[in-house]
């Protein structure tokens, strides 16, 4: 008896020990979890905080079904353009390019109780109608409140008779990296799908436009076509990011998921409910992330901090005093660590506000008051920058000139003069001409291009796709900036 007692005890013993073991490893799973007794809950927290997020948010995110028209080239034959071709076998010049109608997919979610649903702009902005179905199984016609192609984010609006549920947003700022999140979204129309992961990583850009406003977040929760628009949320239910793009080689989740950060997405959404557009912020900067080597140049000690590479005259930071060399460290009170978040801070301030920065020059901090400007003194301004830097003058195209070339209306800029002694006359360039690339990167219009211009340093060797209206045929030509 006493050997099988004794036996029966070590049994036991080991089995408290295996089963504390087992407890042990599910506490430190939780996240921000601290050795104690009031922690012992939290499995059981973790474990239901999907299901509390799920509950709380479905029914404030939505279906959006969209119906369009897509222009597409038409079909034809080999030397069907050749003027000598048509006329010899009789074969009459048919239109260039017909319209089709095109069907689309995506999530929304409503934002307030009046039905405000924010979305992308690549799920709406170029939508006929837009249909939109609610969890409960009710639908609606919406119409386009307003869109921001430039952070691809738009606000479509649903007339219900009663208040509608809608989301909480959080702070995407205080979001860590190996934060647990939820996507809730409508992915391959498959609606109500619910899926998990974690914070990848904050501040990804560069990912579809270099020039653009974007800075990510990118998590590995599933994401798939159809997700577009939909909520990215912490485990407290609020909304901390919209989840838009997925990075993929196949077209489908390979746990590389971005999302436009909730402070961003908010911003956007209010202008957009309240002037239907975005107009942003403009002080007249080039700026690029202060490297170790530009820090030991400019004999700084401090290793973080913005460098003003050049600054547009008369702009506001020239009004100000801001000069090129001038390293940037703080921006409203707030510490800033590279050039894009420095950009986006000042494309969201309000237009005619007084904003602070602080400054090092020569090894001193100085602090400086800008007036923020808008996107028409930019583009003044900017013009006045192509001229000196390229020797020309460019605008955007009008539609009849894309039409003529094949080209989408925001595709280039078309040069109006051109300074033979300059950069670009030196090279052949002609009045009528089309630049289509700066160094690869698209043309966005005639404020990117002027902003990418403003940006090059004097005697930067450059890379342009340039369309000749004359010959018809495009290519790539090198030119030194002055």
């Amino acid at each position: 008896m006493l050997h099988a007692q004794s036996f029966f005890y070590r049994k036991q013993n080991k089995i408290i020990i295996v089963f504390s073991f087992a407890w042990f490893l599910m506490f430190i799973t939780v996240p921000g979890f601290s050795p104690g007794i009031e922690r012992v809950k939290s499995p059981i927290e973790l474990s239901t905080a999907i299901i509390q997020v799920a509950k709380k948010n479905i029914p404030a995110v939505v279906h959006i079904g969209v119906t369009g028209q897509q222009e597409v080239a038409t079909p034809s034959l080999p030397f069907n353009d050749d003027p000598f071709f048509r006329r010899f076998f009789g074969i009459p010049q048919g239109p260039r390019k017909f319209k089709r109608e095109t069907r689309g997919l995506g999530t929304g979610m409503i934002i307030d109780s009046q039905g405000h649903v924010l979305t992308n702009y690549h799920v709406v902005g170029n939508a006929d109608k837009i249909d939109v179905l609610l969890s409960d199984g009710s639908s609606f016609h919406a119409k386009l409140v307003g869109s921001d192609p430039k952070t691809d984010l738009a606000v479509i609006k649903i007339s219900a008779k009663e208040p509608l549920p809608f989301v909480t947003f959080g702070d995407s700022d205080k979001v860590e990296v190996g934060e647990w999140v939820v996507a809730i979204g409508h992915p391959r129309g498959l609606d109500q799908t619910v899926t998990q992961g974690i914070i990848s990583a904050k501040h990804r850009r560069g990912i579809t436009d270099p020039s653009s406003y974007q800075d990510f977040l990118q998590t590995d929760a599933a994401i798939n076509p159809g997700n577009s628009g939909g909520p990215l949320l912490n485990l407290r239910g609020d909304v901390v990011g919209v989840n838009t793009i997925i990075v993929s080689g196949s077209g489908g989740f390979e746990g590389i998921g971005l999302s436009i950060p909730s402070n961003i997405s908010r911003h956007v959404a209010r202008l957009l409910i309240a002037h239907g557009k975005v107009e942003r912020g403009w002080i007249g900067i080039s700026a690029q992330d202060l490297t170790p080597e530009s820090a030991k140049n400019l004999a700084t000690e401090t290793r973080k901090g913005i460098l003003i590479g050049d600054v547009v005259k008369g702009g506001p930071a020239d009004k100000a005093g801001i000069k090129k060399n001038d390293v940037v460290i703080a921006f409203q009170g707030k510490e800033v660590s590279n050039a894009a978040t420095l950009r986006n801070e000042i494309s969201l301030s309000p237009i005619g506000k007084d904003i602070r920065m602080v400054i090092l020059r020569g090894g001193r901090k100085q602090e400086a008051t800008v007036r923020i400007g808008d996107s028409k003194d930019a583009v003044k301004a900017l013009s006045t920058s192509v001229r000196e830097r390229l020797g020309v003058d460019v605008r955007s195209l009008t539609q009849k000139e894309a039409d003529k070339f094949r080209l989408n209306i925001n595709e280039g800029v078309l040069v109006t003069f051109v300074d033979q002694k300059g950069p670009l006359g030196r090279v052949g360039f002609e009045v009528g001409d089309i630049i289509l690339e700066i160094n690869g990167q698209s043309v966005g219009g005639i404020e990117g291009f002027s902003q990418m211009i403003a940006s090059l340093r004097p005697n930067q060797r450059i890379t342009l796709l340039a369309f000749d209206h004359s010959s018809g045929n495009s290519g790539y030509v090198n030119v030194t900036s002055r």
